[in-house]
């Protein structure tokens, strides 16, 4: 375990390898969020993200033999569900009193 690798089993593999993986998961939520204009659209790439981040804590936990990282990608799994029930509440709020589309829409509030 002290050259950066994470033993699976009988299996040796890199934390480069999971770092990678994270990486691409979240600029693909940071696309995501910066370039779609659909609400669910971006609340997907922001669980995407928040995915990214927990695959990064798991790693490094299991690298380091400790398991501070894991518990905060728990608690950051639950953050997210919150998060994804608040933000449907109220994007399932809003399609009922209007038929929207796009994300800027939203910026006129008025009733």
């Amino acid at each position: 375990m002290d050259d950066g690798s994470i033993r699976i089993g009988s299996e040796s593999l890199d934390v480069t390898n999971f770092l990678l993986v994270a990486a691409a998961l979240f600029m693909m939520g940071t696309v995501g969020v910066l370039v779609r204009r659909n609400p669910l659209v971006i609340l997907i790439s922001i669980e995407l993200m928040l995915n990214a981040v927990n695959l990064t804590l798991v790693a490094f936990s299991r690298q380091l033999g400790n398991l501070d990282g894991q518990l905060f990608a728990l608690m950051t799994m639950t953050v997210a569900a919150a998060e994804a029930v608040v933000g449907l509440a109220i994007l399932v709020d809003i399609f009922r009193v209007r038929d929207l589309d796009d994300v800027d829409d939203l910026g006129e509030l008025r009733g």
